[in-house]
């Protein structure tokens, strides 16, 4: 096993759980919400996305959150980009981190970008380009790695085939999503393994959604052949609206107390995060999703 000393976690919620909830939230909450996770000590914080407001109502203001930012220095706030224009309103906002989405299949690529896998590396080629040009740094995501909710399984060949071709584009650094949560320990392991024969395994991230309660065994999974940079939303918020019956991502509390377990170093406070947790399902009347939130709670943590 190569279980790495330290892990990276990339937290969504405020982009990816956000944009998956029925209420909007005011531009001054998601500032706030974004503040707290940065004082957790969480080194990458996803803040929004500049797509359509039509598409993503949620998040609407985009510009005017990545404007009201207090950036904590050492904290990179990356943002989704559609295309062009949306990266130009990004770059306009002071973003310096952005991110593409790309997907395995059509059918799913069709739903969420109204364009195939062909023409939206294309597209992403251009975004990439202009991105880097401008001295910011770009992730790219790869979604339904593990399965597509119109196409059924993935070959692992073409996970690794469009990983590789995103990483050709200028991607930085490719996440590996289970949009639909449908990944198990042995094929999460399989595949991440296949994609690490063409892209480096350190330029690599994994993404998986607790759907059938497999996320924090396949992060294990993963990380017993390497992987230090994993996806995660405190509280467990997200999903995806062209994904039906996709829950939430892992929540970021439960990794984190898996990974302090194992004596693996995140610069996260555990109890910092949890607060952050609970002040954004408070302004959502949600329910908290993390089992460890849930315990901490019980033991007046």
């Amino acid at each position: 096993m190569r279980i790495p000393q330290a892990v990276t976690i990339v937290e969504v919620s405020a982009r990816d759980g956000l944009q998956s909830e029925a209420r909007v939230l005011d531009t001054a909450t998601k500032v706030e919400f974004i503040w707290r996770l940065s004082e957790a000590g969480l080194p990458m914080i996803e803040a929004t996305s500049f797509v359509s407001a039509e598409a993503v109502p949620q998040l609407a203001d985009a510009t005017e959150v990545l404007l009201g930012l207090v950036r904590k220095p050492g904290t990179l706030y990356p943002v989704l980009v559609p295309n062009t224009r949306g990266l130009e309103r990004a770059l306009e906002a002071g973003a310096n981190a952005i991110c593409v989405f790309a997907a395995t299949t059509d059918a799913f690529s069709q739903r969420n970008i109204r364009c195939g896998v062909e023409e939206s590396l294309e597209r992403f080629q251009a975004v990439v380009g202009r991105a880097r040009a401008a001295g910011a740094w770009v992730r790219g995501y790869l979604s339904c790695c593990f399965g597509c909710p119109y196409e059924g399984p993935v070959p692992e060949a073409r996970v690794s085939q469009l990983a590789q071709r995103l990483f050709e584009l200028g991607c930085e650094e490719i996440a590996l999503a289970d949009t639909i949560g449908v990944a198990t320990p042995l094929t999460a392991q399989q595949t991440l393994s296949a994609v690490a024969q063409s892209v480096p395994l350190q330029r690599l991230a994994v993404h998986f959604h607790d759907t059938r309660g497999q996320a924090l065994a396949n992060i294990l999974a993963c990380l017993q052949i390497g992987i230090g940079r994993v996806d995660a939303a405190v509280a467990g918020l997200g999903g995806c609206p062209y994904a039906p019956g996709a829950s939430g991502n892992v929540a970021t509390e439960d990794l984190v107390y898996m990974l302090h377990g194992m004596g693996i170093e995140t610069g996260v406070d555990l109890e910092k995060l949890s607060a952050a947790g609970r002040f954004i399902c408070a302004q959502l009347s949600r329910p908290n999703q993390s089992r460890v939130a849930a315990a901490m709670g019980a033991v007046g943590g």
